[in-house]
């Protein structure tokens, strides 16, 4: 069998930065249209204050109006959906959990669909006025309701059940999925386009405003989830010898789950679904740095960030006549390292 040395925090976090930085600075050059190392160092300082020329109106426009923001967006978008995939498999003690899992996407999409094809036949003057301006606020309201009601299902006497949560969350993903393929059968050809845009993720709307509304809500999912991790660690040897151990054990189920549900709610709202970087980057951190999920969760939400400023970068300069979704480019990755995870398993199950 292969060992992989593992590396200690105090290399993976710094190596994991700079290369976060430097595939956001890639990202930021390249494009349909190039944008110049010299030209994007030379406006960062304009913009901080010390201006000295060095670039062209059309490359400001294009870095700071569009570039840059889609950069920021996709980092933080990676960074929740990372950090939320870590909570969930050290939750669930189990590597094959991902963000999605008890239904956070499957109700943002749900009810974004349903906004999408019904919303003007139930409140036509609030979609006259606000327009598309609705469906972040609906994707939003949909996966935190849907994570209450997969949380109320599973609440019982005894506390919590994840397995209960689990089927819950299964079943979930099953009626909505069921309830968008029927709106998708009964939306207009114009809709039906929307939808599809949407369930497939794409970071094509953003802007400064919506990095900063995504920046402010994730802060706060990042921040609760960061400080989970001693508890997770002894979440891991079992719930009865985590509470002889002084934790919380309920108490830190529930944010857990409550801050897992912004950080991918927050994401689905301004991107859309974009799959399989929850299960990916937490695996990939705990192959090079081990289990501890002090070290797996900020791994995570570092390796996630670049693995979706990769993404976006591919979807839009992969295809010259149209910009790939992000989300089939993170499918095409994720799909095959979920098999390679569930083969693994299974030997380890055939194992003698």
């Amino acid at each position: 069998m292969l060992h992989v040395r593992r590396l200690p925090a105090r290399i993976l976090f710094p190596v994991l930065a700079v290369l976060l930085l430097a595939l956001m600075l890639t990202a930021a050059a390249n494009g349909a249209y190039p944008v110049p190392p010299s030209a994007i160092v030379a406006i960062l300082l304009d913009r901080a204050g010390w201006p000295h020329g060095g670039f062209s109106p059309e490359q400001f426009t294009v870095l700071w109006a569009v570039r840059l923001p889609r950069v920021a967006l996709g980092a933080l978008v990676g960074a929740l959906l990372g950090m939320a995939g870590a909570t969930m498999q050290a939750l669930f003690r189990n590597p094959l959990a991902d963000p999605g899992l008890i239904g956070v996407s499957s109700g943002a999409a749900l009810a974004v669909a349903l906004m999408i094809v019904f919303g003007h036949l139930w409140w036509p003057d609030t979609v006259q006025a606000f327009g598309l301006s609705l469906l972040p606020a609906a994707a939003f309201a949909g996966g935190i309701a849907a994570t209450l009601l997969v949380y109320r299902v599973a609440r019982g006497p005894g506390g919590v059940s994840m397995a209960v949560m689990l089927l819950a969350g299964i079943g979930l993903n099953a009626a909505a999925q069921a309830v968008i393929g029927l709106a998708s059968y009964l939306a207009t050809d114009e809709q039906l386009r929307s939808l599809t845009f949407w369930n497939l993720g794409s970071l094509d709307g953003a802007t400064w405003q919506v990095a900063g509304a995504v920046a402010a809500g994730g802060a706060v999912a990042l921040a609760v989830m960061a400080a989970l991790g001693r508890s997770l660690n002894a979440l891991a040897l079992g719930e009865a010898e985590a509470r002889h151990l002084g934790v919380l054990v309920e108490t830190v189920k529930l944010l857990a789950i409550v801050a897992g549900a912004l950080a991918v709610g927050m994401s689905v709202a301004f991107c859309g679904v974009i799959g399989f970087v929850g299960l990916v980057a937490p695996h990939c951190i705990r192959l090079l740095a081990g289990p501890d999920a002090r070290v797996v969760m900020p791994g995570a939400a570092l390796l996630g960030a670049a693995l979706t400023v990769v993404a976006d970068l591919a979807a839009r300069t992969l295809s010259v006549q149209a910009e790939l979704p992000i989300g089939v480019l993170t499918a095409l990755v994720g799909a095959p390292v979920f098999l390679a995870l569930l083969l693994r398993a299974r030997r380890r199950l055939e194992a003698p």
